[in-house]
């Protein structure tokens, strides 16, 4: 599978993905306005069919005041007036909620307010005749009651209330057909999601056994890149091996060789130094015998005593003896630096053994064998808590005693020193920290005092430049790395970072 077909699959995974969202959404939003507006046209379609009922309420109570009148008419009970009272009562709650439920229509308001003129008037026109019935005039009060009855008001209050309930059917009609667009509208939103939802889940399954299949692949063409990899590293890290051990065999056989040159520079200074006493003796008694003055006894070349020379001799004397003491000097850092050359290769042919390592008994082991040291230089060595670790014990003791050597070695003159040993775990690897109060080192310095013959700062302390190129090779071998930290005048901070369960496969091969 090619990098572009790759990319372009997932872009149309999440070209779905962003698809199915906003499809969900959609159609969350959309059968949320539906569900309201469809709760909202159910109650205006249960208002008119309530507006319609309350019209059928102020007609029953008109009619029971009527029937109650006509009943006291005939048989002069008060029950009759007692329910004409109830129905009379009952008829201007009756408007209010018709008026109430009538607000949002300005044409109904009308004839609910006409409406209502007449039925006052009517109810005024039967409280007449209760009135005339309980004066006795039955005659007067028959009449009245016939004259109201066949009157224009009747006919009216009747147009009135039949025209409000062909408003309130027209209303319920257009409410009804609202309501039932409203629900299709909100069957066809589910269902065109359901079904873009189904499709998109479709497409997925569609590009999931695609990606699948094409993961398959990619993981079989990679163990297939992986075992020739791998063969690849082991016969790379065979051939470096083999380059390393034949530049360690090299750096050897140089060094070996060189330690037979200067054995023979060595014995031949020697003998010079013994003839200097001869040659001076024959100059200074020829420069006699020139000079014409008295034999005297030559010292024997055995003899410590120096020959008196003229001042010229005696010069040429002092410069000859400075001469091989510069040689002798020279010959003696070359041996050093031969044997450690000779050290740094028998390190590096070492094969380390990893151990359980308890590192601050360690520690406090090379802390011990230090201890004059660190009296001579009033300084004061502390070990904090240190985390313990598997690894080659023998390296961690030449790392450990290196470094902590340095710190005495370097502290400021007149300042008591303080040298601190840390220690904290990190992800599967372990930090320990040495720190002093010593002189510091230039930050322009930090990289170059690991390297091999180099040092930094005052040379007033002996050394070849070799120790802390030796603890950095240890350290790599060890599958760690070490930096600096530092100023000048304000200490040094050493860190040392090494895998906590360290074996031969994470083992280095080399001293770079």
């Amino acid at each position: 599978m090619t990098i572009e077909r790759a990319r372009l699959r997932t872009l149309w995974q999440v070209g779905l993905l962003t698809a199915g969202f906003i499809i969900l959404v959609a159609v969350s939003v959309s059968s949320l306005y539906l569900s309201n507006r469809a709760r909202t046209d159910a109650l205006w379609v249960t208002h008119t069919v309530e507006v319609e009922s309350q019209i059928s309420t102020v007609q029953l109570q008109l009619q029971r005041a009527e029937s109650a009148m006509r009943g006291y008419l005939l048989s002069h009970e008060d029950n009759y007036l007692n329910d004409f009272a109830r129905a009379d009562a009952l008829m201007a709650p009756s408007f209010a909620r018709l008026e109430a439920l009538t607000r949002d229509n300005p044409y109904e308001q009308e004839k609910v307010s006409e409406l209502r003129s007449l039925t006052n008037q009517r109810l005024e026109q039967l409280r007449s005749v209760g009135e005339r019935i309980k004066s006795g005039a039955a005659g007067e009060a028959r009449s009245l009651l016939l004259e109201t009855a066949a009157g224009d008001t009747t006919d009216r209050m009747r147009d009135i209330s039949r025209d409000m309930r062909l408003e309130e059917n027209r209303l319920f009609e257009q409410r009804t057909e609202a309501s039932e667009r409203t629900r299709f509208l909100s069957a066809v939103v589910t269902a065109s999601g359901s079904a873009l939802v189904v499709l998109l889940a479709i497409l997925s399954i569609v590009l999931l056994r695609a990606s699948t299949r094409a993961r398959d692949e990619a993981q079989q063409e990679l163990r297939d890149i992986n075992l020739n990899l791998e063969s690849t590293i082991d016969e790379r890290t065979t051939d470096l091996r083999e380059a390393n051990q034949e530049i360690q065999r090299f750096a050897y056989i140089v060094s070996h060789d060189l330690r037979s040159p200067l054995v023979n520079i060595m014995g031949f200074t020697s003998e010079l130094e013994e003839l200097r006493g001869d040659i001076f003796n024959r100059i200074a008694r020829y420069s006699r015998a020139a000079a014409a003055a008295p034999p005297e006894s030559v010292p024997d070349s055995t003899s410590s005593d120096e020959p008196v020379l003229p001042p010229e001799d005696q010069q040429l004397s002092e410069d000859f003896s400075e001469a091989l003491g510069f040689i002798k000097s020279s010959i003696g850092k070359m041996d050093r630096l031969i044997s450690a050359i000779l050290k740094l290769t028998r390190e590096g042919r070492r094969e380390f053994n990893p151990v359980v390592v308890d590192m601050r008994a360690l520690v406090q082991e090379i802390v011990n064998a230090t201890a004059h040291q660190a009296t001579e230089a009033q300084a004061e060595i502390s070990i904090d808590p240190l985390p313990n670790l598997v690894s080659d014990r023998l390296a961690l003791e030449q790392i450990f005693s290196n470094l902590i050597e340095n710190a005495l070695k370097y502290l400021r003159n007149g300042v008591p020193g303080e040298i601190t040993i840390r220690g904290r775990t990190k992800l599967g690897f372990v930090v320990y920290d040495i720190t002093d109060n010593g002189r510091g080192i230039d930050p322009n310095d930090h990289d170059r005092i690991f390297d091999l013959f180099r040092r930094a700062g005052t040379q007033d302390k002996p050394g070849q430049g070799i120790g802390l190129a030796h603890v950095r090779a240890l350290v790599r071998r060890l599958g760690g790395s070490i930096t600096v930290s530092s100023e000048l005048d304000k200490g040094s901070t050493f860190t040392i970072t090494l895998p906590s369960k360290w074996n031969l496969s994470r083992q280095g091969k080399s001293y770079g």
